[in-house]
């Protein structure tokens, strides 16, 4: 299956988790990424049961603290 993940189309086996996707890309600090899926946030908690299907488009975003 064909997933879009940051902008670049790849290919996935069927049933892959956010969780295993994550692993996959290698995400630094895995921790501390927030998810998009579909311009929806998944919870931290469901990266291990929610399952991605063809076509899904897939963000991985970083929420930065600091400034003045």
């Amino acid at each position: 299956m064909i997933i879009t993940v940051a902008g670049n189309k790849k290919e996935y086996n069927d049933g892959i988790t956010v969780a295993q996707l994550i692993e996959q890309e290698k995400v630094e600090t895995p921790q501390y990424v927030t998810v998009s899926l579909n311009d929806e946030f998944v919870e931290n908690t469901n990266f291990e049961t929610t399952a991605l299907k063809d076509g899904d488009n897939v963000e991985f975003l970083y929420f930065m603290g600091g400034g003045q």
